[in-house]
């Protein structure tokens, strides 16, 4: 056995495995023998049947398989002891017809090597990180939501300004089918509010959709589109009416507080917006946390330069599943994988510089505090620690929770350093301004 490496370019490489008669004879000797012990061929006793016959009917099928087991068994730990940073896998080298007939054989191997570069975490950016607060407008708004959430509704025959209808929004050109609830003041459009004014159950509304609410991100919630289609959306949809409501809003008095929270957690108005406020803005680090990570992939992705051997992955993709594609296919595919793939080596880089790790115990706390949450959101406040346990067990015997949560980790592990290291601009913004800047408006 012989294997060379021959370095074509900086990330390209063939490699050659020599094979002798010496490396499969054996194996091919002990195969054809146990198939002669059982082969069952006419004229002959079982264990009796010649050599000579075996050899011709299975030889070459059985050569092949043992040279190929111990090509590939040569040419997987060669990659495993030089340490060979590939991307992909070998490509066989396409050559003229293999003598099988011969005792010796070479074959030869493209390889696609990973590039080197590096990674500048404090460079120069133009990254902002958000701190997202949840204003006075947000917390009166909330509060009114809860009262009306937990007021009396009154039916009524026609719609006033003050009151909600509930209904569906149709379009069939979109697609659009979608119920809804809302109230005359969720438009900006006062012209298609006043559309609603004196209509009954039974009666279909249309209004435009440009200009429709105040941000056109509401569209999303309101139509059930999607967030590519409701910039400049300028189509008319129907809204039939299916019932009205005078709401009649709850007092806000320590009965309701404490159907809310519990008896005496709060006691005052006061006292729910400061819980609205807490809970909202850890919502919203969550999501800002989020986009500032990504913002940061983004930014790596665009000033982190090396070049990748791109005609070998193409080939590589373009042969590596069950059905080969095209040169046409495995083109379009690269493309869309490219991305992908330099933020792989880019995260790989930066785990590796700055030895990032998931430890047992890193996944087992992780997926314990994710049960506690769930338990909490059920009532249940205080499980017990056997409990939480035996869940987490429960949860890590299942190998894609373990690959699920595992990026969970990595993922709050790149963001805790990039937050340290990251040179960030900060700044504060209420909530519809921070969906303003995700969404690139």
């Amino acid at each position: 056995m012989n294997i060379t490496k021959t370095q074509v370019d900086d990330l390209n490489a063939i490699v050659t495995v020599a094979i002798t008669k010496e490396d499969y004879s054996d194996k091919v000797e002990k195969v054809l023998a146990d198939y002669r012990k059982n082969a069952a061929i006419s004229g002959f006793r079982k264990g009796a049947v010649p050599m000579s016959l075996i050899q011709k009917q299975y030889g070459k099928a059985v050569l092949l398989e043992e040279v190929n087991k111990v090509l590939q068994t040569s040419l997987n730990n060669y990659l495993t002891t030089e340490k060979l940073d590939i991307l992909g896998n070998p490509l066989p080298k396409v050559t003229e017809s293999i003598d099988w007939d011969a005792e010796n054989f070479s074959f030869d191997f493209e390889l696609g090597l990973a590039p080197q570069f590096s990674v500048d975490l404090t460079a120069k950016n133009n990254v902002t990180k958000f701190n997202v607060i949840a204003d006075d407008k947000m917390l009166n708004e909330q509060v009114e939501r809860i009262q009306k959430q937990y007021g009396k509704l009154i039916s009524q025959a026609e719609v006033k300004a003050d009151f909600e209808v509930r209904g569906t929004f149709t379009n069939e050109e979109k697609g659009i089918n979608a119920p809804a609830n809302f109230g005359l003041d969720i438009f900006a459009d006062k012209k298609a509010a006043k559309a609603f004014i004196g209509k009954k159950v039974g009666d279909v509304v249309t209004i435009g959709t440009k200009g429709l609410f105040d941000d056109d991100h509401k569209l999303m919630d309101y139509l059930k589109v999607g967030h590519d289609d409701v910039h400049g959306l300028d189509i008319n949809v129907d809204f039939t009416i299916e019932e009205i409501n005078e709401i009649e809003k709850a007092e806000l008095n320590q009965e309701l507080l404490d159907k809310l929270f519990g008896p005496g957690v709060l006691s005052s108005v006061e006292d729910l917006k400061a819980r609205i406020k807490e809970d909202a803005e850890a919502q919203f680090a969550q999501q800002a946390d989020q986009k500032f990570l990504n913002d940061v992939t983004d930014f790596l992705i665009e000033t982190t330069k090396f070049d990748l051997p791109s005609e070998f992955l193409k080939r590589w993709i373009q042969n590596v599943g069950e059905t080969p594609l095209t040169a046409e296919q495995a083109e379009e595919e690269y493309a869309r994988s490219e991305k992908g793939l330099r933020f792989q080596l880019i995260e790989g880089k930066v785990m590796a510089e700055n030895n990032l790790q998931i430890t047992f115990e890193d996944l087992k706390a992780h997926t314990a505090d994710l049960i506690k949450k769930q338990m909490a959101q059920f009532g249940q406040l205080n499980p017990s620690e056997d409990e939480i346990n035996g869940i987490v067990a429960r949860v890590m015997s299942n190998q894609d929770e373990v690959k699920r949560l595992s990026e969970q980790v990595m993922s709050e592990k790149m963001l805790g350093l990039y937050k340290e290291k990251v040179k960030a601009k900060t700044k504060e913004v209420n909530y519809e301004q921070f969906i303003k800047e995700m969404y690139g408006e």
